[in-house]
């Protein structure tokens, strides 16, 4: 049984840095994390990677695998890399990640990275699970606009300007300055701006410094209490969910559902009424007499 393994592994966890990284496509994603990978192992650390893809509509796995990511990684030792599919979840985070990042945890890896499929109005999901969030931009593509319109200015920690050799470079990083100068957060961290050349390595050492800092913010007692505590809250929700929706779902008499959804298509029943027939059938809400 997963949980039961999950539950032994569980004192174990507590001790690896989780840095998410979100951006849109084309941005440079993979390459930034692969370099970030190079510079921890350098430093003798272990690094997991787990790069959430697309979900393919006919098997349900990661459209983009392993094998196309990272190559000269993927059988380096201290390096793991594992792509999984959202399987339509909201933010395009798999329910799943946040139990690999556990085992992985346990298992001695000190810096996860999880890779995001792209930037979108439900992503800022992958600021519940990293303790650094990393947005990627690149100038010329109007990402500081998107940035806005995704509505996640508040969950980056630092905005990596990655392809910095561009001649929009300099605009880009004004416009983002100015945006950040009139966003503020509760924590008082202001974000940093990093720009990068990944493919050439260029900007990589600055990155790792402006993470560093970002660790040393955290490591106030304080600050690293209200963090945990929010986080688990979160995943409790989650987890109250899942586990409610599927005891829901088995006591619903097969084919129920489906008639149901005949009824409102037909215009016979709108969903709201059913919805409280259902609860009242299950018990989980008092029939009302008018």
């Amino acid at each position: 049984m997963v949980s039961e393994l999950l539950k032994e592994l569980f004192p174990h966890t507590g001790r690896a840095f989780v840095i998410g990284v979100t951006g849109s496509s084309g941005t440079g994603k993979s390459t930034l994390v692969d370099q970030l990978a190079r510079h921890d192992k350098s430093l003798g650390r272990k690094v997991g990677i787990i790069a959430v893809d697309p979900t393919s509509p006919f098997s349900g796995g990661a459209i983009l695998g392993d094998r196309i990511r990272m190559q000269s990684l993927f059988t380096d030792p201290n390096v793991f890399i594992r792509s999984m599919a959202t399987r339509g979840q909201m933010g395009g985070l798999s329910r799943a990640v946040n139990e690999a990042l556990l085992v992985l945890d346990a298992a001695g890896y000190e810096t996860l990275m999880v890779e995001t499929v792209g930037v979108g109005q439900d992503e800022v999901d992958i600021a519940k699970t990293a303790h650094l969030t990393l947005v990627i931009l690149v100038p010329g593509m109007g990402d500081a606009i998107q940035t806005i319109k995704a509505g996640i200015m508040e969950i980056g920690d630092i905005f990596v300007i990655n392809k910095a050799d561009r001649p929009e470079v300099f605009r880009t990083e004004q416009e983002l300055e100015a945006l950040l100068s009139i966003a503020s957060r509760e924590d008082g961290w202001n974000p940093l701006i990093v720009k990068t050349v990944a493919t050439r390595g260029e900007g990589i050492k600055e990155l790792a410094d402006a993470i560093e800092r970002y660790r040393a913010f955290l490591s106030d007692p304080r600050r690293a209490k209200r963090r945990g505590v929010s986080f688990f809250r979160e995943r409790l929700v989650e987890m109250l969910r899942d586990r409610l929706i599927q005891k829901v779902l088995k006591q619903i008499p097969e084919g129920e559902l489906d008639r149901y959804a005949e009824k409102i298509m037909t215009r016979e029943l709108d969903p709201y009424t059913i919805m409280d027939r259902l609860l009242r059938d299950l018990g989980l809400e008092e029939e009302t007499h008018d």
